[in-house]
């Protein structure tokens, strides 16, 4: 046991401190995950439309997502606005202001795909049965693109809380960063010790995302 280190996971409240950063990443991410649902559905149903202007901001706003590494929106966010506008932001908020913006263009574009996805006649045959836009879009078209969103915003969801390491660069004290300082306190007693820490991290966010992976599941078979 020693000498694999395992040991450096129980000193003291060592194994408490990395639960309690795990719980840091996943309420980061849970806020964000929560904020990205909400509007993501208002930008993916405004890609839809045929405004050019409306095309032209949203798309732009896309790919400022997904050519921006989410490291640097941390950096321009936290530390940016604190410089240039002299604004004082909490690391957390900060993270949850990045991912928010990051989740919600992803999550749009996933809208916007599952929706244009549905064939016209859904629409078509909905109108012939004297259903109006209200009753095709709850009874009709919503079920239809929530099914095809599943698999994708699952692993929206995953790579968001797996991403949330990123945000101990800008001084949160998540689950890795603890892992960081467990190592580097017991570097002398415990040389094996990053191993099992680093290890303990990954079982950690494999048992935060499993769930969600066999939940993305069981709601594909049962729709099916």
């Amino acid at each position: 046991m020693r000498d694999l280190g395992i040991d450096i996971l129980f000193k003291g409240v060592n194994f408490q401190r990395l639960l309690e950063g795990l719980w840091v990443s996943m309420r980061i991410s849970l806020i964000s995950v929560a904020i990205s649902i909400v509007l993501g559905l208002l930008i993916g149903a405004l890609m839809t439309l045929k405004n050019p202007v409306i095309k032209v901001i949203t798309r732009i706003y896309l790919e400022i997502v997904r050519i921006m590494p989410q490291l640097v929106l941390l950096f321009i966010v936290f530390f940016g606005t604190t410089r240039v506008l002299g604004i004082n932001i909490d690391a957390e908020y900060a993270s949850i202001i990045v991912f928010s913006f990051w989740g919600t263009a992803e999550m749009g574009d996933l809208v916007r795909s599952a929706l244009i996805s549905i064939p016209r006649h859904q629409y078509e045959s909905a109108a012939a049965l004297g259903m109006n836009q209200r009753q095709t879009f709850t009874k009709i078209i919503l079920p239809q693109t929530l099914r095809r969103l599943i698999p994708n915003s699952i692993n929206l969801i995953t790579r968001m809380i797996k991403t949330t390491s990123l945000v101990m660069m800008i001084g949160v004290v998540e689950v890795l960063k603890v892992g960081q300082q467990i190592i580097e306190a017991n570097r002398t007693t415990d040389p094996n010790g990053a191993f099992v820490v680093y290890g303990a991290v990954f079982i950690l966010y494999f048992i935060a995302c499993w769930p969600i992976s066999m939940l993305a599941r069981y709601l594909e078979k049962r729709w099916n």
